[in-house]
């Protein structure tokens, strides 16, 4: 059999399917494997380049295969799918990947270590908890409502409340056994309170100690849950060739619509990890909000921002900027620079001091396209 250069790889739990092309692009391989033969068949090849899709356990095999002396690149299936010629199967499938990874325009995800896979799963458990508890909360507020008990919005006043209205002797809808119902509903409340704390302080604790995480929260608007949730789901910051890539990736650019000479500018894509958008956007709005009562470049920038964009867009222009802020920090080792110089009061820069990278130090982040 012909040298294999380029091997495509179709994931599953159980059945892989191999496809493989020589350095002309001819078909030389097309196997079916087990998932226990699989790693023993790679490791027996010569050094190749293997493509596969983001999916599930794609960053575990990825790392495997890097170990054996093999290139791996993954792609997100959906820049994948234009490449199936044929009906969807798994040989057509790996046919696709072996061609979508040769393509010199094709955009490629970094390759997660396994520290950071441990921080992207300790956010998920987080985030599980924390919808829980929004669930939970939600609950209790519609079956009070059911018995004449308004409860105004948000935890905190759900929380001081909820003890009030159990201790509470007045209402006579209130049951012994709602009552009982409702006090283990307070005691899960509180459970789950205790437990996203414990989580919170944990992520708090990896942003102290890593050096990229300590970086970007010189950012306003970037805090210790954004910082490792940025740091495990990028990965690799050079997989961008500039900010507005990996601003891309978060899905906080604005869509095109383009025909001829007409160009139609659409709201922003979404695309991408929504968890880590909605932590951008959180954080942004926390800036904005507190942008009236400073007098710096930045806040007089966002002032009027909101004045010709108003909230929303200022709030998403201010997450698409930070994005971009945070590939230049990340990319040249750096922190971001609080104090701009007089006579730059839109730029945006890193501390020269401790860039890595003189690009990455003068870079300069730009405002959302959208506004």
């Amino acid at each position: 059999m012909r040298d294999i250069t380029t091997l495509g790889i179709d994931l599953a739990k159980d059945v892989f399917q191999l496809h493989g092309t020589d350095d002309k692009g001819n078909k030389v391989l097309s196997k079916r494997l087990n998932r226990n033969k699989l790693a023993s068949y790679v490791a027996n090849l010569t050094p190749c380049l293997i493509g596969m899709e983001a999916c599930g356990g794609a960053h575990h095999w990825a790392r495997a295969f890097r170990t054996m002396g093999h290139e791996v690149r993954l792609m997100s299936p959906q820049f994948v799918k234009p490449y199936v010629k044929t009906n969807k199967n798994d040989q057509a499938d790996a046919e696709a990947i072996a061609e979508a990874v040769t393509r010199p325009t094709m955009r490629f995800v970094g390759i997660k270590e396994i520290a950071h896979q441990d921080i992207q799963a300790l956010h998920r458990y987080r985030e599980r908890l924390v919808k829980n508890r929004t669930q939970l909360t939600n609950h209790i507020r519609g079956l009070l409502h059911e018995y004449g008990v308004i409860v105004a919005k948000g935890l905190a006043s759900l929380q001081k409340k909820l003890p009030e209205i159990l201790a509470d002797e007045t209402n006579q809808e209130l049951t012994p056994m709602n009552k009982e119902l409702f006090s283990d509903a307070y005691e899960e409340l509180c459970e789950l309170n205790k437990r996203i704390d414990k989580y919170t302080q944990k992520i708090e604790l990896l942003s102290k100690a890593d050096e990229r995480c300590k970086n970007l929260l010189t950012v306003p608007g970037i805090g210790p849950i954004t910082a490792t949730a940025m740091v495990a789901s990028v990965g690799d910051p050079h997989v961008f060739n500039k900010g507005r890539e990996m601003s891309a990736y978060f899905g906080l650019v604005p869509k095109h619509v383009a025909s001829g000479h007409t160009t139609r500018t659409l709201g922003i894509s979404k695309r991408g990890d929504r968890y880590l958008r909605s932590l951008l956007i959180h954080g942004a709005r926390s800036v904005v909000k507190m942008a009236h009562k400073k007098t710096d470049a930045r806040s007089l920038w966002i002032q009027q921002l909101v004045g010709r964009c108003g909230m929303n867009k200022a709030v998403v222009a201010v997450a698409n900027k930070n994005a971009r802020i945070a590939w230049a920090v990340m990319t040249g080792n750096t922190t971001y620079l609080a104090k701009e110089p007089a006579g730059m009061p839109l730029k945006l820069l890193v501390n020269k001091e401790h860039s890595k990278n003189n690009v990455a130090a003068t870079h300069q982040a730009q405002s959302h396209e959208g506004c």
